[in-house]
C-alpha cells in the first residue's frame, strides 16, 4: 500500500494544456474515483502516475519516493485497461502467470499465486479456458487477476466496466469495492459514469477542462457541491438550475424565482454580505416533491404543466413546465399523473442551492469549508 501526492502537475501537449497545475493527495489505502466528461484530463492523470505519460511540469511522489521520471515497470504499480487485452492462444492460468514469468519471478510458489488470484477473483474451475470460451464478466476478472497477481502497491483502473452490460457492470462494481476492501491496496479508479463512481469511492474527484473542481467523499459532492458543474454532474437526473432574483432583508435572503418569493436564513447560506442581485437557484429532483406526497417540511409551493414522465420502477421523474421554465421532480412509483396535467411541487428551501451565474461558485457557506481540507 502506498500514498500518492501530485504537486504543481502540468501537461502539455504541444499548445495545449491537458492538466493545468494539479495538487491531489491519495491516502494511503484510499480507493478514490476520477470522474468527469470525456477529455477532462481524468485519463491523463492516470496515465502519469502510471508512468505513461511524463508530467510537462511538477512532480509525482508515491510515499516519499518522488517517481515522477522513474519508469513504470519500477513504480510496483498495476493497470487495468478499458479493453482486457488477454492473450486468445493462452488459458487463463497462462494469462495470470505470465508478468511473473515475463519477470522472472521464483516459480516456486507462481502456482500456489495463481490459485489464489483465481479464487480471490472468482475464476476457480475456469483456469484451464481459453479467453474465447470466457463471458465479458469473466474476461475482466482475468485482467483484474492480472494485475492482482503482481501484489502492487497502487491498483489503477482505466473505465474497465465500460464494454460490460449494465447487469454486469452493477455486479462487478460491487466485486470490485469489496476486493478492495479486503486488500486494501491504494486503487485510483476513472469512469465518466457517476453512478460508479458514487457507488464504488471513498473519495471521488471530479474533473472539468483538466481541473479537479472538487474532492469529497459522495454524500458531501452530492449535498454540497462546490459549483454549478458538480451540481449538475453528480446525481441522475442532475441538478435544476433555475434563474432567480435574490435581495438581502437583514437577516434573510429573500429570493424570487418562478412566480414563488420565500426567504432562507443568509448567514447560513451566503458567504458574502455583497450578493448578486441575480443568481442561478440549484434544487435536485429529489428534493422537489409533489404535494400530495411530501414531506410535512416541504412548505413553498411551485405550479406547472407535466411535460413528460419517466418511470423507472421504484420512482417516477416528472418534467414539469413552470412559466416557460423545465424542471424535474422526482414522483412515487406509478404516481397517477399524465402529460398535459396541472402540478403542484412543493421544496423545503434548506435543500437550494445558490450560484453566482458567471463563475458558476457556490453562494452557500458549507462548501468553502470543504476545499479548505482538501488543499485543492
Amino acid at each position: 500500500m502506498a500514498s500518492v501526492s501530485f504537486e504543481g502537475v502540468w501537461k502539455v501537449f504541444n499548445t495545449f494544456v491537458a492538466i493545468p497545475n494539479l495538487d491531489l493527495n491519495i491516502k494511503d489505502g484510499e480507493f478514490i474515483v476520477f470522474v468527469g466528461p470525456s477529455g477532462c484530463g481524468k485519463t491523463t492523470t492516470l496515465r502519469m502516475l502510471a508512468g505513461l505519460e511524463t508530467p510537462t511540469y511538477g512532480s509525482i511522489r508515491i510515499d516519499d519516493e518522488d517517481v515522477t521520471l522513474t519508469p513504470p515497470g519500477r513504480r510496483d504499480i498495476a493497470m487495468v485497461f478499458q479493453s482486457y487485452a488477454l492473450y486468445p492462444h493462452m488459458s487463463v492460468r497462462s494469462n495470470l502467470s505470465f508478468g511473473p514469468e515475463v519477470r522472472k519471478e521464483s516459480r516456486s510458489d507462481l502456482n500456489n499465486r495463481v490459485e489464489k488470484v483465481a479464487n480471490l477473483v472468482g475464476l476457480h474451475g475456469l483456469l484451464d479456458r481459453k479467453p474465447a470460451e470466457l463471458s465479458g464478466g469473466q474476461r475482466q476478472r482475468v485482467a483484474l487477476g492480472r494485475a492482482l497477481i503482481r501484489e502492487p502497491r497502487i491498483f489503477l483502473l482505466d473505465e474497465p466496466l465500460s464494454n460490460l452490460d449494465a447487469g454486469l457492470r452493477t455486479h462487478m462494481r460491487a466485486e470490485i469495492a469489496d476486493l478492495q476492501r479486503r486488500l486494501g491496496v491504494t486503487t485510483v479508479y476513472v469512469t465518466h459514469d457517476q453512478v460508479e463512481a458514487m457507488t464504488m469511492g471513498h473519495r471521488i474527484a471530479v474533473f472539468d477542462r483538466g481541473r479537479i473542481l472538487q474532492v469529497d467523499t459522495p454524500a458531501q459532492l452530492y449535498r454540497n457541491p462546490a459549483n454549478k458543474f458538480v451540481g449538475t454532474f453528480i446525481g441522475s437526473p442532475g441538478m435544476n438550475i433555475l434563474p432567480a432574483e435574490l435581495a438581502r432583508d437583514g437577516a434573510l435572503g429573500r429570493i424570487k424565482c418562478l412566480g414563488s418569493v420565500f426567504s432562507v436564513p443568509a448567514e447560513r447560506f451566503f458567504t458574502s454580505t455583497d450578493l448578486p442581485s441575480r443568481v442561478e437557484l440549484g434544487i435536485r429532483p429529489d428534493d422537489l416533491h409533489w404535494t400530495k406526497d411530501a414531506p410535512s417540511r416541504c412548505r413553498e409551493h411551485i405550479f406547472g404543466t407535466v411535460r413528460a414522465t419517466e418511470t423507472t420502477g421504484s420512482e417516477t421523474f416528472v418534467l414539469v413546465d413552470v412559466d416557460g421554465v423545465e424542471v424535474n421532480a422526482r414522483f412515487p412509483s406509478f404516481a397517477d399523473i399524465r402529460i398535459g396535467q396541472k402540478a403542484d411541487l412543493v421544496f423545503d428551501p434548506n435543500d437550494l442551492h445558490f450560484f453566482e451565474p458567471e463563475s458558476g461558485n457556490t453562494l452557500r457557506t458549507e462548501p468553502a469549508r470543504i476545499l479548505e481540507q482538501q488543499g485543492v
